[in-house]
């Protein structure tokens, strides 16, 4: 009786634990292929699909075009780095 209490309580501690990750981190697909637009003329692909992975997650946006439009995404526009520059491509 032990064991499938025990067993029971590791499961449900399993799964109440899952749910604190964050089950987007891998990517989504809106979100990539928004930055695979966004990022086609970038010099720098791999950095600009990187930050605009991070901003699109966290603002479900992604502007228009490949430069600029920025006004169509505030939370995007306003994400700025430690330095405070503009974190979004």
């Amino acid at each position: 009786m032990k064991n499938v209490a025990f067993a029971t309580f590791l499961l449900v501690a399993l799964l109440l634990g899952s749910s604190f990750f964050d089950g987007t981190m891998a990517g989504s697909s809106f979100c990539d292929s928004k930055c695979a637009g966004r990022c086609s003329k970038a010099g720098r692909m791999d950095r600009c699909l990187e930050y605009c992975g991070i901003c699109c997650e966290k603002c479900q946006c992604v502007p228009s075009g490949t430069y600029g439009h920025k006004d169509e995404c505030p939370c995007y526009r306003d994400m700025r780095n430690s330095k405070g520059q503009p974190k979004c491509p």
